[in-house]
């Protein structure tokens, strides 16, 4: 057994298929089988099943795949930790981005990893808030942007930005009762029906639990996972949502929709880098927080409402 078959084989598990193992890890598809058999025939297991939809692991297979993790993150570590005495950023990090920001972050992100950073390798991975923070907390993921987490020892949480919620309506929408033409206050959201992300959303537990505290009762029309596809709900007329202004602008359709700011209370959100309190920092996690900082606060709407790093 060596590195580069366990490389593969973690690969094909992770992806729970040779085809889409061997486009990830540029080899060809009969090559990254035969290293895997290889794999199979030294340890004398059978570590995954093939079937017409890809490959399974066995018994046998998920034991070696916990243990493959584990042996891969400690040689990346050792590696960058290497890097780091001679203060290069170099090995393997892993950032968590939530869906809106990955569709904003990812290509410029890449672009500029790419030159500060050439001897890392940089991986992306898209989730909730709720999701990045479990994943930096298990190792997973090493670093990662997300919308309001809750304060626990095992995180070092830096605010970047904060955004203020709006609520998105049809261009055509008019405002109930000829009440706050430029902005929304949040006792009219029982006004409207609202198409919202699921619970353990950042903005649907902002949102709620500050209609809970001012007696307002939301009308939920629809849940819907991405906010891509909430946006163009809204657009057919489905209903309103509560989003930052950045998503409507990034999704392409600010001339469909009207935004206005909620007030009374103001509601924001803050987006907030975290990563684990318990690892050294190494040069390439230093500058890669920095690169996500800087493009965090580049967004649209973003520049205006920018907090202080605490």
């Amino acid at each position: 057994m060596n590195l580069k078959q366990l490389e593969y084989f973690v690969h094909v598990a992770e992806l729970g298929s040779f085809s889409k193992a061997a486009l990830v890890l540029d080899i060809a598809q009969p090559a990254l089988s035969r290293q895997v058999r290889a794999l199979e025939t030294d340890l004398r297991e059978t570590l995954l099943l093939r079937n017409g939809r890809g490959v399974t692991l066995t018994e046998a297979g998920q034991r070696l795949f916990e243990h493959g993790k584990s042996i891969l993150q400690s040689v990346a570590a050792a590696r960058s930790d290497m890097g780091a005495s001679r203060d290069e950023p170099t090995g393997r990090i892993t950032v968590g981005l939530p869906p809106t920001l990955s569709r904003q972050l990812t290509l410029p992100l890449v672009d500029a990893f790419r030159r500060r950073c050439p001897q890392g390798r940089l991986a992306i991975v898209e989730g909730l808030s709720s999701h990045i923070v479990e994943w930096i907390t298990t190792g997973r993921v090493d670093v990662g942007l997300m919308y309001n987490p809750e304060a626990q020892p095992a995180l070092e949480i830096t605010p970047v930005l904060e955004e203020p919620l709006c609520l998105v309506s049809p261009a055509e929408a008019g405002s109930p009762g000829g009440e706050g033409a430029g902005s929304a206050p949040l006792r009219q959201l029982s006004r409207y029906p609202l198409i919202v992300p699921e619970r353990g959303h950042a903005i649907r537990r902002l949102l709620e639990t500050q209609a809970a505290l001012a007696g307002v009762r939301l009308e939920i029309g629809w849940e819907v996972s991405s906010i891509a596809a909430i946006v163009e709900l809204v657009c057919a007329g489905y209903g309103h949502a509560v989003l930052h202004a950045s998503a409507v602008t990034a999704s392409g359709r600010a001339d469909q929709l009207r935004v206005r700011p909620l007030v009374e209370p103001r509601l924001a959100t803050v987006l907030c880098l975290a990563a684990s309190a318990h690892k050294r920092a190494s040069p390439l996690m230093r500058q890669t927080t920095r690169l996500l900082v800087e493009l965090a606060r580049s967004l649209p709407q973003g520049a205006a409402a920018q907090s202080q790093p605490g």
